[in-house]
Formats: C-alpha cells, sequence, structure tokens
C-alpha cells in the first residue's frame, strides 16, 4: 500500500471511522496474536486453581517475624527531585515551579540573570541556600552543576485527552510517542529536540520505561517547561484514541518500512519511536498506519532512539515548510519585477 497516496488522497483522518486495512498496510503478513484459552489447563492439568497450600511452610523452620514485614523500598532516580545546572534551573525559575529549596554559589546568587527570579522564587516560599561549590559536588554526586541545584516538586504529567486538547489547538499538529525508552539521556534528548523543533507532546508508557527524572530534566536543558508530557498505563490503547482524534500513526522500523524522505507527512500527526535495543514492540507496530525509516549507507546498522527522532521530525517539518506560502518572499519578488 503507497503511504504516500493514502496521505495525499486523505491528509485529514476522519475522527470517527479507523480503517482498519491502515494496520495491515504497516505488516500486511502479520496476524493478531491468538490466546489459547485451554493453555493454562493443559500446561498443569492436576493443578487445582482453587485450592490454596494453608500450611506452605515447612513446621520444622520457624518464620523469622522481620519477614512478614514489607520490604523497605530503596529509593530510585525517578524518586529524585534535584535539578541542576544553570540553564534547567533559571527555566524552572522564569516559569515559577515549585521549587522546594535552592543551593547556589555566592558568586552566581547575584549575577544578573538570577537575582531577580531568586528574589520572586523567595517570596513564593522557596528556601535559598548560599552554598561553596564543594557543598554542590555532594549534593549532585561531583556532577556538572555549573553553581546551582534545585529540589523541585515530583513532575506533573498531563492527562492524554488534555494532551491531545491542546495539540489539536495548531494545524496539523505533531505528537511524539517514546516507545519504551529506558536510557533517560535519550528521553531527555528527545524531548529538547521536540520542543525545540516544534512538536506539541510526548506520550511516555508507565511500565518498563525511563520516566521524567532529574536526567530526564538536566538533558532536556528546559524544554520541560514549555513541553507536555503524558504517562499512560497501556499505550496501544492510547494509540487507538491519538486515531480517533484524526492523527496519522507513523512509527519508525527499519523493516517493512519505506524511507522517510518518500513519506509524504501530512495532517496531524503521530510519531513512535522505538526503543534502544529492540525497537518498536510487535503489538505497536500493528498500531501504526505507516512504518519509516532512515536509509543508511555505512557499516553501522542502526541510529540512537534520539538521533533517529530528530531526523524523522526535521523531515516531517522541512516538508511542511516547503508547502508553507512565505509571504515575506513573495512581495520582495514582486518588488524586483
Amino acid at each position: 500500500m503507497d503511504s504516500n497516496a493514502v496521505s495525499s488522497a486523505n491528509p485529514t483522518r476522519n475522527p470517527r471511522k479507523i480503517d482498519s486495512n491502515a494496520v495491515s498496510s504497516a505488516n500486511p503478513t502479520r496476524n493478531p496474536r491468538k490466546i489459547d484459552s485451554n493453555a493454562v489447563s493443559s500446561a498443569n492439568p492436576n493443578r487445582n486453581p482453587r485450592k490454596i497450600d494453608s500450611n506452605p511452610i515447612d513446621n520444622s523452620r520457624q518464620r523469622n517475624s522481620n519477614f512478614s514485614q514489607p520490604p523497605v523500598s530503596t529509593p530510585t532516580e525517578e524518586d529524585s527531585d534535584l535539578i541542576y545546572g544553570r540553564h534547567p534551573v533559571l527555566s524552572a525559575l522564569q516559569n515559577q515551579r515549585n521549587l522546594n529549596r535552592l543551593w547556589i554559589t555566592t558568586r552566581l546568587r547575584y549575577d544578573p540573570s538570577f537575582h531577580h527570579c531568586l528574589l520572586q522564587a523567595k517570596e513564593n516560599g522557596t528556601v535559598i541556600d548560599e552554598v561553596e561549590p564543594k557543598r554542590l559536588d555532594y549534593l549532585t554526586n561531583g556532577a556538572n552543576h555549573q553553581g546551582v541545584a534545585a529540589q523541585v516538586a515530583p513532575y506533573a504529567y498531563i492527562e492524554l485527552p488534555d494532551l491531545i486538547e491542546q495539540a489539536k489547538a495548531v494545524t496539523d499538529s505533531v505528537i511524539v510517542v517514546a516507545d519504551g525508552i529506558t536510557d533517560p539521556h535519550n528521553l531527555g534528548a528527545i524531548i529538547r529536540t521536540a520542543e525545540a523543533i516544534g512538536a506539541q507532546g510526548l506520550v511516555i508508557p508507565q511500565r518498563r520505561a525511563s520516566g521524567i527524572t532529574s536526567t530526564v530534566m538536566k538533558v532536556a536543558a528546559g524544554a520541560l517547561e514549555n513541553f507536555a508530557v503524558a504517562r499512560v498505563v497501556n499505550l496501544g490503547r492510547a494509540l487507538e484514541e491519538l486515531k480517533e482524534a484524526g492523527y496519522w500513526i507513523y512509527g519508525t522500523a527499519a523493516s517493512g518500512s519505506e524511507a522517510v524522505h518518500t513519506v509524504n507527512f501530512t495532517g496531524p500527526i503521530v510519531l513512535v519511536i522505538g526503543s534502544e535495543g529492540e525497537g518498536l514492540s510487535m503489538l505497536t507496530q500493528r498500531s501504526c498506519d505507516f512504518l519509516v525509516s532512515i536509509p543508511l549507507q555505512g557499516k553501522t546498522p542502526s541510529l540512537n532512539a534520539s538521533v533517529a527522532a530528530g531526523m524523522t521530525l526535521y523531515e516531517i517539518y522541512r516538508q511542511r515548510s516547503l508547502n508553507t506560502l512565505h509571504l515575506d518572499k513573495l512581495q520582495k519578488i514582486s518588488l524586483k519585477k
């Protein structure tokens, strides 16, 4: 099925009608997985699902009372609420994010770019600590803090319907979906590129993927202050919801795909980027209307996920800029004549 023909023939998706053939065009040989309801019982026919052993512990061994307590959860990077570096912290200050505490060196505190924002943050209840660089080295585990760090409230994700509503306010909007990106550096780079090029938001799955951590905020370099992120439980269901809202789903895949520069990107678009190692999952590929790829000439078999996202997003907006009527250039041409 020629994706260019479909896009040019119907650049705007019918928000009420989902074409079942669109999925098969991405991979026509793939059939939905059938689950045999008898598989469980045939694997172990003697097992009684209703019978529970009331005494699973050997009487010769006494259970330690400490074992009955719930395990103590250790802090993970997802729980981290520390951002550092001039640009991320300054962006948070300028957008009046809720900062609980801020550590800053004496030299940077009275820098003109920070001074007014710090006064405003102090009025909003932020505790400002003037510290030595060694204290910041300790707080950030030796990271490149550039003289400032801040403790922020956990990132507030947006609901998917709200993201769609915001995005639809823009003509032919673009939403990026990250399918299982586990590296926070990759996720932060995707957010930074998507916001800079002009995409309207990002969707990420809740499980088996990186959330918005302090590392993501650092790599995004302030882009998250102007870029909405929705976190969903079921990515496949989210893609169907986006289809119903009128979006065409384009997934990046090395096989069974068309070269990105030959695809006509028109109408509202969702660009799905696969994980670093495995790419798009089979279930996500079935949800895509089209699969696209970046042709490679060298011996390197694949691109970094954030690089692939940036190149594909640039191609989308390059095509749209060519189709935009630049009145200022036409006026100059008419004046020359």
